[in-house]
């Protein structure tokens, strides 16, 4: 089919879409399903993907190019939609949809769908009818866990397939477990099954994080059992009780005032999303969950949230009656009442999760960085990109910067990152020759016409950006050399102002504010501070060189050139001092020696000198 025809196909398709939620599927020409969406109204969000305005995103452009057929399913409301398109993403896995990369290598706590059910660690995720609670990021809470089970609930650990039957028929005999007082032994007493699903039920409590009811019924029951002298048994409740309240003590309290509800967060950068959800019950984190989002196209924040929403839905069947979030998902749980804190216990424990969330963001970008520095770079280098809306990756950067004090030895720097990392072979120092006094801005110009000229003149590649250490006079000094040499359109030039990190662009006021904790902001303060440091490290040099040269020419018969001389074999005065008449007369000739030797021998103990 030509491109006409296909396109009045896909038209006609999107003219007799209904007006009704539902999750829409796009196919390529071999018939794949290559992105699956949700929408409130079919018709409307299909037919935007067709408008000019949603070509803004290069990614978004290859996509509708693409396709070739478009299938629609209708659902009854938008929660149902955003279910299904979770499911459909899982079970098709198309090309241009967010991949969800989630914790599953973390480990749950499972209840086995069995008679007499095990409660175990597990880290597979099985759908044969197991309760799963969790996954836990902590090992540590889960052991924790398992152990206060272990210790109040006598459970079997066995692998055994019982039965009433088997039982019966005294097919199993009672294992060391039984013998040490660990297990009750169901597998020859079928009568126990009444107490273990009892047992089972309160562990589910636990593991939810009911422990405010469970603890109310316990103590309900021991003093029921007390009243009617029932004292061993009391005694084997009260027992579990305190150890309930010790595991409860060392949990995480967020706030007694704070009932049950559900905490979401995401954390964006420009080719994935890092979310995590918490779950809270009776003022205490029972769950946390972190989610890796990879993005195949440019979705929008609350898109994300909705899928995370949706997944948490999946995975624990439910979302709690008040979610607290960022920001409004673009499709709610019509069960749910949505929140956006500003003050108090529900703001804490949203900044909470979304410290988990750029945790969990750092760990995987450490471990990346470790396991494939290239795709690192490469993800740096494309934020900057993005986020100085630069025509290419600054694969090569530059930054200058100016030191003086009062005007005395005016200095400049150049340093040099390639692929966002520190090249110091390739770092330049100035000495300001056209410039007298303090004046930064005509030090600039000299210095960045100086670098550029000689690149030029030399046939050296240019940089793709340049870094200017100070805000908009320094920048526009800066701009004036780039102009003079014809180069301003070739290469992108910024200034970083030092006070609040301001991002200065040529012709235009309004400077540019990334997040603190943004990567392009951190390479570009790392190429300032370096540029600073350097610039420092060589006018300290140059002064310091200055004051032992004018302090040996001090001495009588002692000139430019000899001082020059002993300035580069002995560094510093103090190791002139102390050298011999003879180390001295291998730089300078035996009569000059014993000039300078006689001068520091003969100074007094004051620092003053006798001629």
């Amino acid at each position: 089919m030509s491109d006409k025809s296909i396109s009045e196909y896909l038209k006609k398709l999107v003219e007799i879409l209904p007006n009704q939620p539902g999750v829409y599927q796009y196919l390529d020409e071999e018939g794949v399903v290559i992105y699956v969406g949700k929408a409130k109204d079919l018709k409307k969000r299909v037919s935007s993907y067709f408008t000019s305005r949603r070509y803004e995103s290069k990614k978004l452009m290859v996509l509708v190019r693409k396709i070739r057929d478009i299938k629609h399913i209708v659902v009854p409301t938008e929660s149902d939609a955003l279910l299904l398109e979770n499911n459909l993403i899982k079970k098709l896995q198309p090309r241009y949809n967010i991949n969800l990369k989630d914790d599953k290598t973390y480990p749950w706590i499972a209840i086995k769908n069995e008679l007499f059910p095990r409660v175990f660690s597990t880290r597979r995720y099985v759908k044969d009818g197991t309760r799963y609670f969790g996954p836990y990021t902590s090992v540590t809470r889960l052991r924790t866990l398992l152990d206060l089970i272990k210790q109040i609930y006598h459970l079997r650990t066995c692998n055994l397939n019982l039965d009433e039957n088997s039982i019966s028929k005294a097919k199993y005999k009672p294992c060391l477990e039984y013998h040490i007082g660990n297990c009750k032994a169901p597998c020859v007493n079928y009568s126990l099954i009444s107490e273990y699903d009892n047992s089972v039920k309160e562990i589910s409590e636990i593991l939810r994080g009911n422990l405010g009811d469970l603890l109310s019924m316990l103590k309900c029951k021991m003093e029921i059992a007390a009243s009617d002298y029932r004292f061993e048994e009391a005694h084997i409740i009260k027992q579990k009780i305190e150890m309930m309240e010790t595991y409860q003590s060392k949990s995480v309290i967020v706030s007694t005032s704070i009932t049950n509800l559900d905490v979401f967060s995401v954390v964006m950068d420009s080719s994935n999303a890092y979310a995590n959800s918490m779950r809270v019950k009776n003022g205490m984190v029972v769950q946390s969950h972190n989610f890796e989002i990879k993005l195949q196209i440019e979705e929008e924040k609350e898109s994300i949230l909705s899928f995370v929403i949706a997944e948490i839905h999946e995975r624990l069947g439910f979302v709690s009656r008040e979610v607290v979030v960022p920001f409004l998902p673009d499709q709610e749980f019509p069960n749910s009442t949505y929140t956006i804190p500003q003050r108090g216990d529900k703001l804490k424990l949203l900044e909470l999760s979304e410290k988990n969330a750029k945790m969990f963001r750092m760990e995987k970008l450490k471990q990346l960085e470790k396991v494939d520095p290239e795709r690192h770079t490469a993800r740096i280098l494309n934020t900057i990109k993005k986020d100085l809306q630069l025509d290419e990756l600054p694969v090569h950067i530059e930054c200058f910067d100016n030191s003086n004090i009062q005007g005395s030895n005016p200095v400049a720097a150049c340093v040099v990152f390639r692929d966002a990392k520190p090249s110091k072979k390739d770092y330049r120092h100035f000495n300001v020759k056209t410039v007298v006094g303090p004046d930064d801005f005509a030090s600039m110009r000299e210095i960045v016409y100086r670098r550029y000229r000689r690149m030029l003149d030399e046939g050296e590649s240019l940089p793709n950006l340049i870094v200017i250490d100070g805000g908009k006079g320094q920048l526009s000094a800066a701009v004036e050399s780039l102009k003079k040499l014809d180069i301003i359109h070739k290469i992108p030039v910024v200034g970083l102002a030092k006070k609040m990190e301001e991002i200065y662009f040529p012709n235009d006021p309004i400077p540019l504010y990334l997040d603190k904790n943004s990567e392009s902001l951190k390479v570009l303060m790392h190429i300032r501070d370096e540029a600073h440091r350097f610039g420092i490290t060589f006018h300290r040099n140059k002064r310091s060189s200055s004051f032992i040269k004018s302090e040996i020419k001090s001495i009588p018969g002692i000139g430019e050139k000899s001082a020059m001389e002993l300035y580069g074999k002995f560094k510093t005065v103090a190791k002139m001092r102390e050298a011999s008449e003879e180390e001295i007369a291998q730089v300078v000739g035996a009569h000059r020696a014993k000039i300078i030797f006689e001068y520091f021998n003969s100074s007094s103990s004051d620092g003053s000198q006798n001629y």
